[in-house]
């Protein structure tokens, strides 16, 4: 065979034509993926005769298999031992360079191409895209904490709290790998466990780690399946036949395990088989006691953590930081883009601009895990943009971890969860979602969730009636839910949380939908003036087939506020009738948001989502009642802590006469006041005495002045209550007309009908004691 081809052997072909016929593929779409125009070396594949190495290497990558493991190699010469008498440890070392040069291409390419990508045709290679881990010392699951020292320890960002690893300093991980010969690394599904030992094993082989010793990487699931075939499990045995076509004999292998020369990588404890974990476990213990020289790293998801290894010490790979976050970005639209450099860094650029948008908050939340963020990546790639449906993307990050990260391995787990089919998965986390949610709880007991997916179980067909048996299979599918997905997490002794409050957020939108009432939608407006909410409802308008009626719904709550309220009624109709008097071709809802905060901190963007034009130069009206609210701010402020700086202020901002074409009356009225300013020729003092002992009085001619000739100014007088319902009042229609502009479905007669009472109260409502309205909706 030319040294540039590789045939597979007669196990590898029956391997390969079982992940052939598991993928349900044509040859014909085989080539396709590896860049072949015709079928032909994929027949010659199959057939056992040599093609292309690159393209062996590439057809054996798009089956998920190890090109190592099908491919027929030829002898190679054989290494000799050394003999007792010359096994010194230079001579050892001098050995074991000799055995790595033989297996460096070996090892380059089993470790140097990262697991599948998702929506990525290409192999991306490790080196470009590697980014460097952190480790959490101590297991978060293991933590002796209750429910409130969770809940009340998150931290925010604005009013949205985030699910955060706490309280635990993390260190490098090459720092963790170097302090312990021992390691048990456990992590969330895709949090980069995998990734990270191929990483120690290409360092290795470059010489940078461990430079006397030999790298091994083995995936135990295919470890296993090759161990069930032979009956022999012993790890010995395996590196034997691995390594008996690069000319090394079981003795010289023997001799390397007992100098410590051997680094061995074991990767994926948790998809090993429940049949093939006992014996597997005991043939880990006995190769860790027998070569304890060696160092010996192992990776398992956190929740199939049960079995402990004597004189390992257990680790956690820590989430994704943001600097972190920003290096993977980077990498991975320079490796996505690699023909066109400059164009991957420019998408990279833009990517982490729109990411760190206060709107993209939640999405910011998926991914500080790697295998998240590489999907939101992808979503970013072809439009340099976020989808508009953020339901979408939260949808395909749940389809990653409820389906696609296992079958693309092709990883059978738990039978008894599996036979939930994926629409009861998704509706029983659903329910413990929407259950917690409502409650208020991020954390809650495993006591609390066990009866959710009790009853959801005892609710199904052929659902068991047995109490013990409801129990102990809820158990299961607890465990289960957290090992095979990460959707549900452990973060201290039984207290468990979604991994990422989005998704808590998202399935909680799901069974509102999904619920069909009008009931439901009542119920979630009552949540409007809840911050913690806000993902929830806007979630809920993008998925419903139309958002009408909980626009509606969400109106009435909002207007309860203040409808009983007869003060608080007075001041909304007072800038409702001043807007009434001006005649400006601008829309009359964004005029009341507009003079709405004029006296408060004159926010505009309540007032530009209903106008746009009001981002560009103000109305003349509107620009004069801006200048008299502010030179009125400047007064008060000025009483409270007169100085010669503002003094000189509010002589600027009373200068009208020269901006504003002003009404006879007003203008005479406004000189008069002026003219009861003292004069600066007084000197500081003078000027502050002045403003100590009339300042209070000319304020109130000020005021009396702008309500008179402008209806603005008045002073309402509000208790802290009515302050703080107003204040809740405002910031709701605002939300409402957010979720107005989001991405649902809206008729035009009820956006007409919500935008033209924005800031009004409606004494009437829409009909919400007609019988409960069902609709159909496709999720």
């Amino acid at each position: 065979m030319a040294k540039r081809s590789l045939k597979a052997s007669t196990i590898g072909i029956t391997q390969a034509k079982q992940a052939f016929e598991r993928k349900g593929w044509t040859q014909e779409y085989l080539a396709a993926q590896v860049g072949l125009e015709t079928r032909h070396s994929v027949w010659k594949f199959f057939r056992g005769k040599p093609i292309d190495r690159a393209y062996f290497i590439d057809i054996c990558f798009q089956l998920d298999l190890d090109w190592q493991d099908i491919a027929d190699f030829p002898p190679t010469s054989v290494l000799s031992t050394p003999t007792p008498e010359s096994n010194t440890p230079s001579q050892i070392d001098a050995w074991v360079q000799l055995m790595r040069s033989q297996l460096q291409d070996h090892i380059q390419v089993q470790a140097g191409i990262l697991q599948s990508s998702f929506d990525v045709t290409q192999p991306l290679l490790l080196d470009h895209l590697y980014t460097h881990v952190k480790i959490l010392p101590h297991l978060t699951h293991q933590r002796w904490l209750e429910v409130s020292d969770l809940q009340g320890s998150q931290p925010k960002t604005g009013d949205r709290v985030r699910l955060t690893q706490l309280n635990q300093p993390a260190i490098p991980g090459m720092e963790a790998v170097m302090m312990h010969s021992k390691l048990t690394l456990l992590g969330k599904p895709g949090a980069g466990k995998t990734t990270f030992l191929q990483y120690l094993a290409l360092q290795c082989n470059a010489g940078h780690f461990k430079p006397d010793c030999i790298p091994v990487f083995i995936s135990l699931r295919q470890f296993t399946k090759q161990a069930r075939t032979t009956g022999n499990f012993s790890f010995l045995n395996y590196l034997s036949t691995k390594w008996k076509t690069f000319g090394i004999s079981p003795e010289q292998i023997e001799l390397l395990l007992q100098h410590g020369k051997v680094l061995l990588l074991l990767d994926g404890l948790d998809e090993v088989s429940k049949a093939d974990t006992p014996e597997l476990l005991q043939q880990i213990q006995l190769f860790a006691d027998e070569y304890y020289q060696n160092q010996i790293i192992i990776t398992s998801r956190i929740a199939a953590q049960q079995y402990h290894f004597r004189g390992f010490t257990y680790v956690e790979l820590a989430d994704f930081d943001t600097h972190q976050i920003e290096t993977f970005a980077k990498k991975w639209f320079t490796a996505t883009n690699k023909n066109y450099q400059r164009v991957g860094l420019a998408k990279a650029t833009q990517f982490l601009e729109q990411l760190h948008r206060p709107e993209n908050q939640p999405i910011r939340e998926l991914v500080v895990t790697p295998i998240l963020l590489s999907l939101v990546c992808s979503v970013f790639q072809e439009r340099a943009t976020f989808p508009s449906k953020r339901a979408k993307l939260y949808q395909a990050g749940l389809d990653i971890l409820l389906v696609r990260w296992d079958k693309a391995r092709g990883i059978q787990r738990d039978q008894t969860y599996r036979n939930l089919q994926l629409p009861d998965k998704i509706k029983l986390l659903s329910q413990i979602a929407a259950t917690m949610f409502a409650q208020g709880n991020y954390f809650f007991e495993k006591s609390e969730v066990l009866p959710i997916i009790s009853d959801y179980l005892h609710n199904l067909p052929n659902g068991s009636q047995d109490l013990e048996t409801l129990w102990l299979t809820s158990e299961g599918v607890l465990k289960a839910i957290e090992l095979q997905h990460g959707l549900l997490v452990e973060r201290a002794r039984d207290i468990y949380s979604f991994s990422h409050l989005t998704f808590q957020e998202y399935l909680t939108a799901r069974k509102i939908v999904a619920t069909q009432s009008t009931e439901a939608l009542q119920q979630l407006a009552t949540h409007i003036t809840d911050s913690q909410w806000k993902e929830v409802f806007l979630l809920t308008v993008s998925l419903l087939p139309t958002a009408d009626l909980l626009l509606q719904l969400i109106k009435e709550e909002i207007d309860k506020l203040v409808k009983d309220d007869r003060q608080m009624k007075a001041f909304i109709d007072t800038i409702d009738q001043k807007v009434n008097q001006l005649k400006l071709d601008c829309h009359p809802a964004a005029l009341r948001a507009f003079y709405w905060t004029l006296f408060q901190d004159r926010d505009l963007n309540l007032a530009v989502s209903l106008d746009a034009k009001l981002a560009q130069e103000l109305p003349n009206d509107l620009a004069l009642d801006l200048t008299l609210a502010r030179a009125f701010d400047l007064t008060e402020i000025l009483i409270k802590k007169p100085t010669v700086k503002q003094i000189l202020n509010l002589e600027f901002a009373l200068d009208f006469e020269r901006t504003f074409q002003l009404d006879k009356a007003f203008q005479q009225s406004l000189q008069q006041i002026k003219a009861q300013l003292p004069d600066p020729a007084q000197g500081k003092e003078g000027l502050q005495a002045w403003w100590q002992v009339n300042g209070e009085a000319w304020l109130q001619q000020f005021r009396a002045i702008i309500i008179e000739y402008r209806a603005i100014g008045q002073d309402w007088q509000f208790s802290q209550d009515q302050w703080q319902r107003l204040q809740q009042y405002y910031q709701a229609n605002q939300f409402l007309v957010d979720c107005l502009n989001s991405e649902g479905q809206v008729s035009a007669e009820v956006r007409a009908e919500i935008e033209n009472n924005v800031l009004i109260v409606d004494e009437g409502s829409c009909d919400s004691s007609l019988p409960s309205r069902t609709w159909r909706v496709n999720l």
